[in-house]
């Protein structure tokens, strides 16, 4: 997986107004949405056994060991637009997508 330079900057900086160098951010998968699974994204100080950890820059990001099978190869982006500010998921696994983004199915 990767963590753009976009993403990591962003991260950077949410963790600055939080003012907790501990915090990471956490990227998951959960059943439900539009497409079957959906994105989740959370911050967290703490690692579980399994995790696996990406770095960029300093920052890092984690994915729980049964999410990361459904997320090998993504990118996480943080992508400014139209519809507004978010992270995104470029995820080669995903074989449909709903409009947003939000979600996928395998």
């Amino acid at each position: 997986m990767i963590l753009s330079d976009s993403a990591a900057q962003k991260i950077r900086e949410l963790i600055l107004e939080e003012q907790n160098p501990d915090l990471k951010l956490r990227v998951y998968i959960i059943g439900g949405g539009c497409s079957g699974f959906q994105y989740g994204f959370a911050f967290e100080e703490e690692t579980e056994e399994g995790d696996m950890m990406f770095t960029n820059d300093s920052i890092t990001m984690m994915v729980d060991p049964m999410s990361y099978p459904y997320l090998l190869g993504s990118t996480v982006n943080y992508i400014e637009d139209l519809q507004g500010s978010r992270f995104a998921i470029e995820n080669p696994n995903a074989k449909t997508t709903c409009g947003c983004g939000s979600s996928f199915s395998v």
